[in-house]
């Protein structure tokens, strides 16, 4: 399985969530998408559209600065 990496640390809202959402847009079922996020307004946005959007969503790590998830496309 392929992983690729989006790293959003130093973006925030409304940037941060379209470059998720063009990545997404793109992901094949093989793929995994490793997302790093800081903004807090980009972490709650981000998060939000990927579970509206049928993704599974695997958070690895979540501190006070830092958001890193791992994303699938659903089935």
């Amino acid at each position: 399985m392929e992983i690729l990496t989006l790293d959003l640390m130093a973006y925030r809202c409304p940037l941060a969530l379209l470059m998720v959402k063009r990545r997404c847009k793109h992901l094949s079922p093989t793929q995994k998408l490793v997302i790093k996020v800081s903004q807090p307004s980009a972490k709650t946005d981000i998060f939000r559209y990927l579970q509206n959007n049928g993704f599974i969503i695997d958070i690895q790590a979540e501190t006070i600065d830092q958001l890193v998830i791992i994303v699938k496309k659903g089935h």
